[in-house]
């Protein structure tokens, strides 16, 4: 379901919607059919992914306000698990390949903090939400510049470009972030992973792309993990970090 349409509502830029379905090989319409469940939706607010069958309002990409903008003022800084596993020190600010991108919200972070981070996203429909909160956070004076020179997006399967990626930044932190293992007797995840996972499914191949970053012999790869799911593809890593839910794996060369 990865390839789901764009609905232009009367407040959409038009034009706008016209180039990002052309970058990211998605359809146009108009109106909702009985055969469309999941959309992304441009209004005012920005591209945002929604629901027919759910009353949820849309998720966006957002870099400026809502919670990331509350985690870049008060996140924890360079203490926090997250910067400690992909190794920011003092002055040591590493380029991240963030090669699940998502939401884009520990990329976003890892840029806040210093680092150079070279999103990678395979999801047409992820990378156009992604392409739009980009471009929404860059038209900020506050962090606008910061974006631009630190965030970039690349849509592509990670499989195919890593390895030139690791050719151009040889001492790369690759950073893998897959979807949660489901859990028998969990509490209802929230909504953007429930969309979420029903776009792009279970990734079955994240394993596959540890192995390929092992092989590639990437300087440092960072596996984010809940505290309760072993290690990706069964590999066991060089040492771990753990946060209060959180768990990052590492594989040290």
């Amino acid at each position: 379901m990865n390839n789901i349409p764009i609905l232009i509502t009367p407040a959409a830029d038009r034009a706008l919607a016209e180039v990002t379905a052309q970058r990211f090989q998605l359809t146009l319409i108009e109106q909702l059919s009985s055969e469309v469940d999941l959309y992304l939706q441009l209004d005012e607010q920005g591209l945002g992914l929604c629901q027919q069958s759910s009353k949820f309002k849309p998720v966006y990409v957002d870099f400026v306000g809502g919670r990331l903008g509350f985690r870049r003022q008060r996140g924890g800084g360079r203490q926090q698990p997250l910067a400690r596993a992909v190794g920011i020190k003092s002055k040591q600010f590493p380029y991240v390949i963030d090669a699940t991108a998502g939401l884009g919200r520990d990329a976003f972070v890892l840029a806040c903090l210093g680092c150079q981070v070279q999103m990678v996203e395979r999801v047409p429909a992820i990378a156009a939400l992604l392409a739009d909160g980009l471009q929404r956070g860059q038209a900020d004076a506050e962090i606008g510049s910061m974006l631009g020179e630190r965030l970039q997006l690349l849509h592509a399967p990670t499989q195919q470009v890593l390895p030139e990626l690791l050719v151009q930044q040889p001492k790369a932190v690759l950073y893998l972030d897959p979807m949660y293992p489901h859990r028998q007797k969990s509490a209802l995840v929230k909504k953007e992973m429930r969309l979420f996972r029903q776009l792009v499914g279970d990734d079955v191949d994240a394993a596959e792309l540890l192995q390929l970053a092992l092989q590639l012999g990437c300087h440092r790869t960072v596996v984010k993990r809940p505290n309760y799911a072993e290690p990706l593809g069964e590999i066991a890593p060089s040492m771990s970090i753990e946060g209060e839910t959180t768990r990052y794996d590492l594989y040290l060369r």
